[in-house]
């Protein structure tokens, strides 16, 4: 086989379609060689091609398929929130088109033909993606009620400034109940309207949600969420992941990163405040959280009865 013309610049960086390589001067005998990865009717890519972001990966897709939006699994990833892991192997990405649309079948995609408002499309980076809140709802089909709680928890925590460059939550818990309100019959609407009852604002992680719902399962006081312990003399203090302020006990989940030098030093120091301000720090784990989060809940519960908590209480 002949060694193909190398593409242009600006389509060596990801998938392109038929109109972007006739836009940048690509002859149809180049759009068909061999040395292309063929990605369905209208969508190439050259094999040599890196990873790429998802956004990236995606955009040929909706390009292609007129009046679609990346939308569930697809449109967490993109806004960034806790979902279960996928199956690895080809990826295939989920578009939403508005009902009463044209059926889709293409390779690579899966399209879902259902009722679609205006503003539950949102633009990022000039793709169109389901807002936060119609995402969430979408999910609700695939995922278990703790899933679907933590992504909502997700979706209403108040970033950090100084962390993510934004201090606004991705959408309210309005936001969440008005799709539910729209949306009457959608598949996994049940779920979705129990999960609504154990949505909080203030969970930093999936696993402090998973956490707070374990607590509460096994029959203990609800957990406040990263609230700032505050001494007698009224200054403020670190945010315990979870807390019991009546009890005088800071729960603290430990991911990965806890493992580091630096923040295991860190760690030392919040242990040691802990002592300082007569509270109890828990501490909890991965391996914590396995069998149900039984030996979480083991290590909670006994912080509790010892500090004077009795079931009822």
């Amino acid at each position: 086989m002949k060694t193909p013309r190398p593409l242009p610049d600006e389509l060596r960086t990801g998938p392109f379609t038929l109109a972007d390589a006739a836009l940048a001067g690509v002859s149809a005998r180049r759009w068909r060689h061999g040395s292309l990865v063929r990605h369905g009717r209208g969508i190439r890519m050259e094999r040599t091609t890196a990873a790429l972001p998802l956004s990236a990966r995606v955009r040929p897709f909706i390009e292609v398929n007129g009046r679609c939006a990346a939308s569930h699994a697809t449109a967490a990833e993109l806004h960034g929130l806790p979902q279960r892991r996928q199956n690895e192997g080809l990826e295939v990405y989920h578009l939403i088109r508005p009902e009463g649309a044209a059926h889709l079948a293409r390779p690579h995609v899966i399209v879902h033909r259902m009722k679609l408002f205006e503003d539950e499309v949102m633009m990022m980076g000039g793709l169109p993606v389901t807002t936060p809140e119609r995402t969430w709802l979408d999910m609700a089909e695939m995922l278990s009620v703790d899933e679907i709680v933590a992504m909502g928890d997700s979706c209403v925590r108040v970033p950090r400034l100084e962390l993510e460059g934004r201090d606004m939550p991705l959408c309210s818990i309005g936001d969440l109940q008005l799709m539910i309100n729209r949306h009457k019959g959608k598949r996994g609407l049940r779920k979705a309207k129990e999960a609504m009852e154990l949505i909080r604002v203030g969970s930093d992680s999936p696993q402090e949600t998973l956490l707070r719902l374990a607590l509460v399962r096994a029959g203990m006081p609800e957990p406040e969420l990263n609230v700032a312990i505050i001494d007698s003399t009224g200054q403020r203090h670190h945010e315990p992941d979870l807390s019991y302020r009546k009890y005088r006990i800071g729960i603290e989940y430990e991911g990965e990163h806890h493992g580091e030098e630096g923040q295991i030093l860190r760690d030392i120091a919040r242990s040691e405040r802990y002592t300082a301000l007569g509270w109890t720090e828990v501490r909890i784990s991965k391996r914590h959280m396995l069998n149900d989060a039984k030996s979480a809940v083991m290590k909670v519960r006994s912080a509790l009865v010892q500090a004077g908590w009795r079931r009822g209480d």
